[in-house]
């Protein structure tokens, strides 16, 4: 199950367009670097985090977390300002716990897609990711590199902009005579088959700021994963 959840990528297994993308991620990335995260970000991210969310391995709730951002802020904000300017995502924040949730009504299926998993990581890692993520956003949205077609994953945008947009791509259509056909696509397992060399090229493609790459590829990598189950947790 675990394999399923966190599949393997094997670099033996690569053609040669996949190790033409390795390469890619591998070279010196020349753009400058971002500038350090101000303690307003991270006090934002702090404080957006919820306090009945379930805590890592260290026990360490969102509520501490705030608490402690209070009393320390120039230390925190260093500390995460730190792994910036390194490029590191320290180890134990790459650790997660999987708890896989069972869909409604597959109790009896034996499929292990009957499964949906939740993955319980260290707040304090999910506070670095989230201010990454946020950054890393910032400089996709402000360029020109995403497709005006695309709505997910979009501030200010929703399924209701995707089918309005498809809407009038039928109207036009219509008023021409011409037949329109829709092809609807649901990639199974999408999130946890996303190839983490592809995002990493896609990033330095996109002009994103060295320290935001560097970050982001370390975060990618020597990740770890426990299954929780119900003899072991």
């Amino acid at each position: 199950m675990l394999e399923y959840f966190t599949p393997e990528d094997n670099v033996l297994e690569d053609n040669n367009y996949h190790k033409q993308v390795r390469d890619i991620t591998n070279r010196l990335i020349n753009t400058p670097d971002d500038c350090d995260f101000t303690r307003e970000e991270i006090r934002r991210v702090t404080e957006g985090m919820d306090n009945k969310e379930v805590p890592g391995e260290d026990g360490i709730m969102a509520e501490i977390h705030k608490q402690t951002f209070k009393i320390f802020p120039k230390r925190i904000n260093a500390m995460y300002n730190g792994c910036l300017k390194n490029g590191a995502f320290p180890e134990i924040w790459k650790k997660a716990k999987i708890i896989p949730i069972t869909k409604p009504d597959t109790q009896n299926s034996q499929n292990v897609t009957k499964h949906r998993p939740i993955s319980i990581l260290i707040i304090g890692g999910k506070i670095l990711e989230k201010a990454l993520i946020n950054r890393i956003n910032h400089h996709i949205h402000s360029t020109e590199f995403l497709k005006r077609n695309q709505y997910g994953f979009i501030p200010q945008t929703s399924t209701i902009d995707a089918i309005m947009a498809v809407k009038k791509f039928v109207q036009e259509g219509f008023s021409k005579g011409e037949i329109t056909v829709t092809v609807s696509l649901d990639v199974e397992g999408a999130f946890n088959s996303a190839w983490s060399p592809s995002v990493l090229k896609n990033l330095q493609e996109s002009g994103c700021r060295r320290n935001l790459c560097n970050l982001t590829k370390n975060y990618f990598s020597q990740r770890k994963a426990t299954l929780a189950t119900k003899t072991s947790t």
